[in-house]
Order: C-alpha cells, then structure tokens, then sequence
C-alpha cells in the first residue's frame, strides 16, 4: 500500500480580502447568524447615529422596518465624510463601508466614546447584506452608493441638492448566511427605549411598513426621554409600589470618567439593577456595578449605624439586604473600554469601580441627610429584609436538609430517569397528576423525568423568602433539580453545580389555566432561578391544539391556519378534534407531538431585555392592579378566550 504525502506549502494558505472573512465566519463580528446577530446588525448602524449624537452633531434618528424586510436608519448628524482618502485611494465613505475597523472613532479627537458591543462598525453590516443603500447629505449636496454582500456596485454619485446634513443607510441582509432573517418589532423597540433613556433629549422613532392599521397608517413608536435615567427607572417601576416615592438620580464626572445613576425603593422583595457602558447593556456587570453596590452598601450601613437604627436588631446585616426592594440603573462613558466575561459584556476597567462608588456615595448621603423620613424608610425596609432572610434560611436548611445525593433528597412524585449526565437529561414540570401519568408512560426513561405539579404554585413576585421555601411543590421543584440556594446565611446565591436536568421543560394544557400555570413558573424561575433561564436551560412545551383526521390520513395541528391547510388538502368531511388537555391524549399521542425530540417544538426562555422583563412580570404578576388592566384593555382584541 502506498503511501500518500500531503504537500502543506504556501499555496495552500487562504488570505481572506477586504470583508470576505466576515461572510465566512459572521459569528465571530456579530455573536451568532441567528435572531440576535440579525438585530446585532440594526444596532450597529444606530451605535454609529448615536455616537453623532454623543459627540453633539445629532439628536434625531429614524429607524424603519420595510416591507421587504429591510432596514433604513436615518440621522440628523455630520454625515459620513465622502471626500477621497489619501492612503485607501477612495471615498471615506466607501472605505468606512468597506474596510474592517475603519471610522472616526479611532480618532479621539473625533468622538470622546463611542457604542457598540463588538466594535465592528457598519462595514460588517455592509458585508451580510446583499443590498445596502448609502445616502449622505453634507456640504449642500445629497450624496450616494450603493453595494452587495460588502462590495460597491457603483460609484460614489451626487444626486442632488441639499439643505441639511445626515446619513441613511438601507440594509437587506442576506438570508443565506442568517437562520432568522424576520425583524421583531418588539426586540428593536426595546432597544431604542432604552437608548432613548440612556441618553437624554435624543428622538428616536421606529416605524413598521410591515404593520398598516386601517386608515393606512404604520405602526410607529416615538422615544424621547427628558431626564435619562431617571424617566428609566420610573418606567421600570411603573407597574411596582414605591417606598420613597423619589428617584435619588446623579449624573456627574468623576476621575474624567462620566457617571449617571438614578435609583429608588420599592415594596418588593427583588433587586433589580441594570448596568451599560457606553450604552452597551452589561449583563454581567462589572467594576461600574461593584463601585455602585460598594458606595450604596457603605454610604446606608454608615447612616443606619450613626443614627442607632440596628442596636436592637440581633442579627448581622448582609449587603444583600441593602438592595432588596431596590431598583437602579448604572451607565458610564468608558473611552476605552475592557471587558471581559463570557458573553464580553462585563466590564474589566478598575479605574471605574473607585468613579462609581465615590460619586454614589457622595449622592446618597446628601440624600439622606435632607430627607431623614425617606431615610428611615430606606433603613427599616432594610432592617424587614435581614429578618427575613434569617428565616428564609432556617426555611432553606429545611428543604435541603436531605442529601439530593441519597434517595431521600428527592420528591416522592419526581419519575426520575437513569442516565446521569445533565447535558443529556430533560425534566418535564407537568400540570396535575393525570397529564403526569400519560407523561410517565410516553417519556424515554433514559433521559427523560416528569415532576408532576398539584395545582397552581405559589405567585413569587408577591411573596418573602421564607414562605417561598415553605411552599412545598416549589420545595419539590428545588429537590427534584437538585439546586441549592444560597449554602450561607448571608447569601442567595443559586448554585447550579449540581443542576440534573440540563432541558427543564414546562408541559400545561393549551387553555387559560395552563398559561397561567406556565406563567407562575416563570416568574418563579426569573426571579429566584434566573440563572437556569440565563444558561439556556428553560423550555415550554408546545402541545397541538387538533387532530385532524380524513379516512387513514391523520395530522396534528397547532394553529386554526394549519386546520384549513389540512381541509384545503383533504375535503370537507375532514373530523376535527380539540384537545381540551393533556389528560386527553394517550401516551403515544403525546410521545409523539410534545415530548419526542423528533416530533416536538420547544420554544426556548430567554432575556433579551432584563429591564423590560421585569417590568412585564411586575404588571402581571404584581399587586398593583390599574397597570394590569390597562394591559387588558390594549391588548383584549389579540386574546384567545377559551370556550
């Protein structure tokens, strides 16, 4: 036999030119090709509008979706540059286009900070999309290009006259590199609230050609905020009781490093602090988030020390219980920012931690010197939280006190499956004992555990900690996941180290009550388990809604437009069933739809925005009522009323 040699010479090295390796490995400029990289690309182009706006060249931007699916994002700024480049020996415009980590922002003269997570700029835009759109308009002239998959396919012209300056960039991304290719109009507007939040007195509007109401009109949302993070933080506490009624709100420079903070109390037991840095939203916080939990700690504990508020509490107060109840949002301006983390959205500048924490402690104690009834507040709800905490913790030895390493340690109803690696294991939360049984009989009992649950759980967005762990089906979901929470007295901490199941899948009847029962959980896991939505672990179960049968041909179906599908194909004497529940299909039936991983459609939980999610979950699940009707009110023309 012979042998056969592998000739490895220069030849055989690739040297990707201009944006050809952003077409090749997109993942790596814009985080992935799916939903969240195809959003990423809107971003970028924003973060290039918004950076005019920081620098102050612009306080407008339009952001539309149109009908084809395509992207226009307009400012009211300079306008890209389209005189020649010396070196590039073309328009700067087609080299800030064209050319990777090209633009002003390398230039600190140009702008003092500037956006964007991954620092690629509109030339990776440029180069996932097959259509892209320039329109400049500086120097009385309105200028444009045009270009495909990152390459111009004509030259730079002058198409008029023009009596204002800006850009517009039109962008169509190219469907065969993006597995998603559909803009979601929630996740934009979302995003360019909170811009409008972070930076106050800029307007920015989106508008949906995709969306025409029956006069003709788009759907269309304007973003305008006055007071920053203040407006912010009222809005993410719209729908909460407020313990203060102010916002302690500071927006200052310290070490050349500029701070905005706005914070408040509330009457729940949940902390809710959110942190960007140059707009970019840092869920893994940082050393912004630790100066601010620093100065915010020390400055309370000091005032409730001098004012003698402990000396008759008998237990030690933990710096978690400084936070509950409360609700902040951090944003600094880094002009060169590090960060770290594994989805790099932690902030690693050290210089920043003593910034945020000198500039939060300034604002607090001048707070609450002047406002000694707010202060009292502040420090009472402090004093309820570390109570409370000491019983939660006795409540959690209680629930853990059984080894989940031994038999014992696990609920009674918990069908447990034999295989013991958690990449590979999938736990099904089941609504009442008669869907759990047919779901014991059509699992795969290699991989697969149902935890039938008795009714509804207990609503966690109105409860303290220690009625929570003394809750026995949430008690039976901790057992059966094998999850601790907060080993310490003093901590919350989930630990996920010994986490069984890495699928937790949520399995309820398609009707009012198993939404609501859908619901709780979630609430539940977002706010004591958030980590399990974070690592990707969280599904819901879509069981169909029909069996659609005509002679031996039978398909199931999800939608009422799936029904007719089937009758257009089939006939009139189509037999239609609805399924009231789980409980009424058999085992193979439900095997076969819901929990086969051949058959099924899971929908994955995750949190695209944390501060809208919160306040969702406030509305809904909270004690305030006029917010949850109002929500009612709007949106009772979409609802599905079970008959």
């Amino acid at each position: 036999m012979s042998e056969q040699k592998e000739e490895y010479s220069a030849s055989n090295i690739q040297v990707l030119e201009g944006l050809e390796a952003v077409r090749k490995r997109p993942a790596m400029y814009i985080g992935d090709i799916s939903a969240k990289g195809l959003h990423h690309l809107v971003y970028e182009v924003v973060d290039n509008s918004i950076d005019e706006a920081l620098a102050g060249f612009a306080n407008h931007i339009d952001v539309t979706i149109n009908g084809d699916n395509s992207i226009t994002v307009v400012d009211n700024g300079r306008g890209i540059p389209v005189d020649m480049h010396e070196k590039e020996h073309k328009s700067a415009l087609e080299v800030v286009l064209t050319v990777l980590h090209a633009g002003g922002k390398f230039d600190k003269g140009s702008y003092k900070v500037s956006g964007g997570l991954h620092g690629v700029g509109v030339s990776c835009v440029n180069a996932l999309s097959t259509y892209l759109r320039a329109e400049v308009h500086r120097n009385g002239k309105a200028y444009m290009q045009e270009y495909s998959c990152g390459k111009p396919t004509s030259e730079l012209k002058i198409i008029g006259e023009s009596t204002h300056t800006g850009t517009s960039i039109t962008f169509k991304p190219d469907d065969s590199i993006f597995t998603v290719t559909v803009y979601d109009y929630n996740t934009l507007a979302n995003r360019l609230r909170d811009l409008a939040f972070l930076n106050a007195g800029i307007t920015l509007t989106l508008t949906d050609m995709r969306a025409i109401d029956a006069d003709g009109n788009p759907r269309r949302e304007v973003f305008h905020s006055e007071h920053g993070l203040e407006d912010f933080v009222r809005y993410i506490d719209s729908s909460k009781e407020s313990l203060i009624n102010d916002i302690i709100h500071l927006n200052t420079e310290r070490q050349g490093i500029p701070v905005e903070v706005a914070l408040t109390y509330n009457t729940t037991y949940n902390e809710n602090v959110y942190s960007f840095v140059n707009n970019i939203n840092t869920i893994e916080g940082g050393t912004h988030l630790s100066g601010f939990r620093r100065g915010l700690t020390s400055t309370l504990k000091k005032y409730a020390e001098d004012s003698k508020m402990l000396e008759k509490l008998k237990i030690e107060i933990a710096s978690d219980d400084f936070r509950e109840g409360l609700t902040a949002v951090v944003s600094v301006k880094v002009m060169e920012p590090q960060f770290e983390g594994q989805t790099k959205t932690k902030l690693g500048n050290s210089e920043v931690t003593a910034s945020v924490s000198q500039a939060v402690s300034d604002a607090l104690r001048d707070y609450l010197e002047e406002h000694p009834r707010q202060a009292k507040m502040i420090v009472d709800k402090v004093i309820l939280a570390a109570t409370a905490r000491h019983a939660a913790y006795n409540a959690r030895k209680n629930v853990q006190r059984k080894s989940p390493l031994c038999g014992g340690g696990l609920p009674g109803k918990l069908a447990d499956c034999s295989s013991r690696t958690a990449e590979d294991c999938e736990l099904f939360i089941v609504e009442g004992d008669s869907a759990g049984g047919t779901a014991k009989q059509g699992r795969d009992r290699t991989f697969q555990a149902i935890l039938p649950l008795r009714g509804k759980i207990l609503n966690v967005e109105k409860a303290m900690d220690h009625k929570i762990f003394d809750n026995q089906e949430i008690t039976n979901l901790f057992r059966a996941m094998r999850v601790t929470i907060g080993t310490a007295e003093d901590s919350k901490e989930v630990n996920l180290d010994k986490l069984a199941y890495h699928k937790i899948i949520i399995m309820t009847d398609a009707d009012v009550d198993g939404a609501h029962i859908a619901t709780l959980l979630m609430t539940f896991f977002f706010r004591r388990m958030r980590p399990i939505i974070e690592n990707g672990y969280l599904y819901l179960a879509t069981p169909p809604l029909y069996k659609c049968t005509k002679g031996k041909v039978e398909e199931y179906c999800w939608t009422d437009a799936q029904v007719q599908s089937f009758i257009a194909r089939n006939g009139d004497k189509t037999k239609v069933m609805r399924y009231k529940g789980l409980g009424e299909m058999s085992a193979q039936e439900l095997r076969d739809t819901t929990m086969s991983r051949e058959g099924r459609l899971l929908k994955q939980v995750n949190i695209n925005d944390a501060a809208e999610a919160d306040r969702i979950f406030s509305m809904l699940m909270g004690e305030d009522v006029a917010p949850r009707r109002d929500f009612i009110e709007e949106n009772a023309n979409y609802a599905n009323i079970d008959a």
